[in-house]
């Protein structure tokens, strides 16, 4: 399968016109760099920063032979999947560095809500369809005092992809689907993610954070969640202004847990289930 850059610029032309607000930078397009593999799309993105490419700039590869994950973790990315990763330039506050992850895989799930895929979302970061993974996010940033000013988001989805047992791709699920497809190509899933990712990284200004945390929170697979942290008890709530993971502790009565905590993430895992 060979991905069209045509295809896909004109897709995300059409996004620009249709979707108003969509994209901060008017109907220009991002320079666009494919390759048929890469060891991973994050560290040539670095890379291409460094020799002046601007922000903005979307590389994208047909496969990646050392796609790297969260907690260093590898990302299965054989052909026939989306790998993508765009830099970003911002001045974005250390201590609100989870919400870059958790607007970006927010924004992503409501482009495609808006397609008839009823993803949700595993904390913090991971797409989630029929209670399978479709896909992640690995942000990593370069920070300057006490702002993060660069920073490049890494998105993983299962197009038409061989998965894991845990996982999903678009094609399975359109294929059990009572209605014809809302995304007919892997050139228009890519254009759909920028166009998410400049919604989530929008949604970070604080006029708008506590509308995306509240829309977030709406679609986490987890709330009610049982979960043990050390030999406390609790369930899971919600997730704080911060992104991290905000648990009630048991025991529960009328007026509310005993008492609230919050986990960072890379602190703690939540399954699937």
């Amino acid at each position: 399968m060979t991905f069209n850059l045509s295809r896909l610029e004109s897709a995300l032309q059409t996004l620009v016109e249709t979707c108003h607000g969509a994209s901060p930078h008017g109907k220009s397009l991002p320079n666009i760099h494919y390759f048929d593999s890469l060891i991973s799309t994050n560290q040539t993105a670095w890379e291409l920063l460094e020799q002046g490419e601007p922000p903005g700039t979307v590389v994208i590869a047909g496969q990646q032979t050392a796609g790297r994950g969260q907690w260093g973790r590898q990302w299965q990315s054989s052909q026939g999947g989306l790998f993508l990763s765009k830099i970003v330039e911002l001045r974005l506050p250390v201590t609100q560095k989870a919400q870059l992850s958790i607007s970006s895989a927010w924004g992503i799930a409501t482009v495609l809500r808006d397609r008839s895929c009823p993803v949700q979302l595993k904390w913090p970061n991971d797409l989630i369809l029929n209670q399978r993974k479709l896909g992640g996010i690995l942000t990593e940033t370069k920070i300057s005092g006490q702002l993060i000013t660069q920073a490049v988001i890494g998105v993983g989805l299962n197009w038409e992809n061989p998965v894991p047992e845990m996982g999903i791709n678009l094609q399975t699920f359109f294929a059990h689907s009572a209605t014809p497809p809302a995304i007919q190509s892997l050139e228009f899933l890519a254009a759909l993610v920028l166009q998410g990712l400049d919604i989530g990284i929008q949604h970070l200004s604080d006029a708008k954070v506590k509308k995306m945390l509240k829309s977030y929170n709406q679609l986490l697979t987890c709330i009610g969640k049982p979960i043990k942290v050390g030999d406390q008890i609790g369930e899971i709530i919600g997730i704080s202004e911060q992104g991290n993971l905000r648990i009630g502790l048991y025991p529960k009565t009328e007026i509310g847990f005993y008492r609230e905590i919050d986990q960072q993430p890379g602190t703690i895992s939540i399954g699937y289930s």
